[in-house]
């Protein structure tokens, strides 16, 4: 496979944000692709570095976040080294985002049709207003949305249709990669699944490039092809959601599958983890993990694991993959 099959390469990514304490690592040496019309997972624990991946591929960060190296190519070009008007160019054009409260991403004093609007007349100057307009009408259509509500305000949508906008903002101006931040917290299960029916509709019509972010398993497995687990601003594990569910080899994901509840198959008693995520600002030498691991020993304590490809694009960053000693 050519990299022109990739919409989006990460490689060697590291961030952090400097606090009066000192660099907090939220994101460290991370590396994944994304293939033109495939969805990825990202997931993890609160505060495993998820959303602050999705910030630096936006180059959204805030004024104390530095991206220290690495690269972030979109269809093939680097935008970690390019200035903030020239990264704009590649924002809701090439990758836009869903973020995670939908209400908090939205300016209350404007329509949801005006809002939409502004980032088409930057991005797609050659339309004319009836264009837009007429665009917007298709996108509400295939976000499961009245097109006549487009002219209110969105505090006058319930939570479900606020996202659904956001959807057809994403949308707005035909992005080859899509962020979701958690699309569909804070709604119910039955609002959760018709969205997420109809973020795999649309996907597949369009054969756009996703990357769901979720601490939810069960959405990831429903929505993602590859499913990419963090853990202490680093990628564990990555593979395809068939292997990550059935064959886990990382024990931190190996800990995530037993403590998940199914309700098929025999009754089994669910496992917890023990301790809790690490402090940043003082994260464990070698394997982040290494505190919480029943296999860990004093190789896992000195020496960070590579992260290496185990056979059938199944990468592990661990010194005994599968609980092996």
């Amino acid at each position: 496979m050519t990299n022109k099959d990739y919409v989006l390469e990460v490689n060697d990514l590291t961030m952090h944000y400097m606090t009066r304490k000192g660099p907090v690592y939220a994101v460290d040496d991370v590396s994944f692709k994304v293939k033109r019309g495939e969805s990825l997972g990202l997931v993890g624990e609160s505060g495993c570095g998820k959303t602050s991946i999705a910030m630096s591929l936006l180059r959204l960060l805030p004024s104390n976040a530095e991206i220290e190296k690495g690269e972030i190519k979109i269809n093939g070009t680097d935008i970690v080294p390019l200035s903030d008007a020239e990264v704009r160019k590649y924002r809701w054009r090439n990758i836009s985002m869903v973020f995670q409260a939908a209400m908090n991403s939205m300016n209350p004093v404007y329509t949801v049709e005006e809002q939409i609007l502004e980032a088409m007349r930057l991005h797609t100057p050659q339309l004319t207003e009836e264009e837009m307009s007429q665009k917007i009408d298709h996108l509400y259509n295939l976000v499961g949305l009245d097109p006549a509500l487009k002219d209110q305000y969105p505090h006058q949508y319930s939570g479900g249709m606020r996202q659904r906008a956001v959807i057809a903002m994403a949308l707005s101006c035909d992005p080859d990669i899509i962020i979701a931040d958690e699309p569909t917290t804070a709604l119910d299960v039955i609002v959760q699944d018709s969205l997420l029916t109809q973020i795999r509709n649309i996907q597949k019509q369009l054969n756009m490039s996703m990357i769901y972010i979720s601490h939810d398993i069960a959405v990831i497995a429903e929505v993602c092809e590859r499913v990419g687990v963090m853990y202490a601003g680093k990628l564990a594990e990555l593979s395809t959601t068939v292997d990550i569910f059935h064959h886990p080899i990382h024990p931190y994901t190996m800990a995530l599958m037993s403590s998940f509840p199914s309700i098929v198959g025999e009754k089994t008693e669910l496992v917890t983890l023990p301790g809790e995520p690490p402090d940043l600002l003082n994260p464990p030498t070698g394997c982040r993990f290494h505190p919480r691991c029943p296999y860990a020993t004093d190789i896992c304590h000195e020496q960070v694991p590579e992260f290496k490809d185990y056979g059938d694009n199944h990468y592990v960053a661990c010194w005994h993959p599968g609980g092996k000693q």
